[in-house]
């Protein structure tokens, strides 16, 4: 039997066909060229990966303090520096500080002290932690050769206590705040309007009356009721389910409506139609069929989402309406800056405030580029 070669005109033909590109490979193709959108990607990769390992990351444990260095101001972190035998030593280090009381004002005083160094040191050892809730360890990606000293790189609180490892560690309540509230959104999002979107008729006019009561429920007087009804020593992991599910339930309307009308354009399509005919069931149809054909569009919705649950956990935590002490959250640890004096002679408290900004523009950055790019063929 014989096999037949290719032919130059085959190999000529073959080079010079169209290349198949995938929807996928499009979309990252669009996405890629959106420099904002790749600047939040970066970021918000950074800022889960940090508070994954923020306990790693952060060179003290969240609630060590140091009483004689209450309202310590930040220190600038230097590289090079020369010994006492002329010898340049290339390595961080941070100045150490004085520290006096101003008996006119009552408070204290702090001046760079350039005649003593403390070196920054990496991987040493200090506070124990469990990492991912499980790992015990006790090395920490910097901190200070000697513990006892100070190394403030955000300054320190009304405690002594560094504000930086403590602004590291409330990532990890902010963040996953969000990201739990917006995935329980979508799941509940996708379940009632892809069921109001699908069947329509009494089903849809009554998902469709529900979500109009839910979105007419003032959030504030709503939050001020759960305040005052949860007492004052309740569990701080109870507060934090509360918050999320509350969050939740409030968030999903909106991506509701959308999976609606997604839906309602989609259900006589051919594609749709098919499967019908081909005995599927329909949740076959709405979650294997409809849900892939604009799943570009949710993903684009949910990462928009996330920065307004992120938002939302920071304004009623700032407002005493949510998470509370001990739990240490982007919002908790901005009640700190809600007096005069901190305003004042402190604006390094509002250090987390500026974490939640960076979040939020990240988060939107990349929002808004997955959101372009979900549409390749347009001309923008």
């Amino acid at each position: 039997m014989s096999v037949a070669m290719p032919t130059l005109e085959d190999a000529g033909a073959s080079e010079n066909a169209p290349r198949v590109v995938t929807p996928a490979q499009l979309i990252w193709r669009k996405f890629r060229r959106h420099r904002l959108a790749m600047l939040g990607a970066v970021l918000t990769i950074a800022l889960y990966l940090g508070a994954a390992f923020a306990p790693f990351i952060a060179p003290f444990g969240p609630n060590e303090y140091q009483s004689r260095y209450t309202y310590a101001p930040p220190q600038t972190v230097h590289w090079i520096r020369t010994n006492e035998e002329g010898r340049r030593i290339f390595g961080p280090y941070v100045y150490d500080l004085k520290v006096s009381v101003d008996y006119a004002s009552g408070r204290r005083v702090f001046e760079t002290d350039r005649e003593n160094v403390i070196p920054i040191r990496f991987f040493p050892r200090g506070a124990e932690y469990r990492l991912f809730g499980f790992i015990p360890a006790d090395r920490h990606l910097f901190g200070p050769a000697d513990p006892d000293r100070p190394m403030f790189l955000t300054g320190a609180d009304r405690l002594g206590r560094d504000m930086f490892s403590r602004t590291i560690i409330g990532s990890q309540v902010s963040l996953s705040i969000g990201l739990v509230g917006v995935i329980m959104s979508l799941i509940l999002g996708l379940i009632f309007g892809g069921l109001s979107g699908y069947y329509g008729g009494a089903v849809d006019t009554l998902i469709q009356r529900v979500i109009e009561f839910l979105q007419s429920i003032p959030s504030i007087p709503l939050w001020i009721g759960l305040a005052a009804a949860l007492p004052k020593d309740v569990n701080p992991a109870l507060i934090y389910f509360y918050i999320t599910l509350i969050l939740s339930l409030i968030g999903w309307t909106g991506l509701a409506r959308v999976v609606r009308g997604r839906f309602l354009s989609l259900k006589n399509e051919d594609f749709v139609r098919a499967a019908r005919l081909d005995g599927a069931s329909p949740w076959r149809v709405m979650f294997r069929h409809m849900v892939p054909s604009f799943l570009s569009h949710i993903i684009a919705a949910v990462t928009l989402a996330i920065p307004a649950m992120i938002l939302a956990e920071t304004a009623l935590s700032f407002l005493g309406l949510g998470l509370r002490q001990p739990v240490i959250s982007w919002g908790v640890l901005l009640q700190e800056a809600q007096n005069i004096r901190s305003v004042a002679t402190a604006p390094w408290l509002f250090v987390p405030g500026g974490a939640v900004v960076v979040a939020v523009l990240a988060m939107n950055f990349l929002g808004d580029g997955l959101r372009d790019a979900a549409d390749p063929f347009s001309s923008n």
